[in-house]
């Protein structure tokens, strides 16, 4: 953990920022809870343990620095809420995410599954792409058994 944070503070000196006290507790925070898909809420609710004196205001203001510094993924999942998740400089490709409908789980693919995909938009239609997401909706494999999965449609 300290070698990402000793990275992401290089990353905030070459754009000119400062990892305050505030900014460390925060990226703390996210290191720790790197398979999660926290909240701004979420995240300040970790933080305020490790740093009391925090408000929600810093919170946001440092989720949106890191995310416009292209140090954490912003996301929505349709359910109206930012949730962050740190990049990783050594993935090839962002990782996609499975949405379960009824428990709210998300799930992670760590295989690109959009090469081809990829190399078709970039010769048939001359773009160059820089990221991709891929989200699927559906009844993940804890739920598929209990529910009537019609329901969904």
């Amino acid at each position: 953990m300290e070698e990402k944070l000793e990275k992401i503070k290089q990353q905030l000196h070459s754009q000119n920022y400062k990892l305050t006290p505030q900014r460390e507790a925060t990226v703390r925070v996210l290191l720790e809870n790197e398979e999660d898909h926290l909240s701004a809420e979420d995240v300040y609710l970790l933080v305020k343990d490790k740093a009391p004196e925090i408000g929600l205001a810093t919170v946001y203001r440092t989720l949106e620095l890191l995310s416009e510094l292209k140090i954490l993924h912003k996301m929505n999942f349709g359910d109206g809420v930012a949730r962050y998740d740190l990049r990783d400089d050594n993935a090839a490709y962002h990782h996609h995410h499975l949405i379960c409908l009824n428990c709210g789980t998300v799930d992670e693919i760590f295989e690109d599954l959009l090469v081809t995909a990829e190399e078709k938009v970039k010769n048939v239609y001359n773009f160059y792409i820089t990221d991709h997401r891929l989200t699927f909706y559906g009844i993940c494999n804890r739920c598929i058994d209990k529910v009537n999965v019609e329901d969904f449609k």
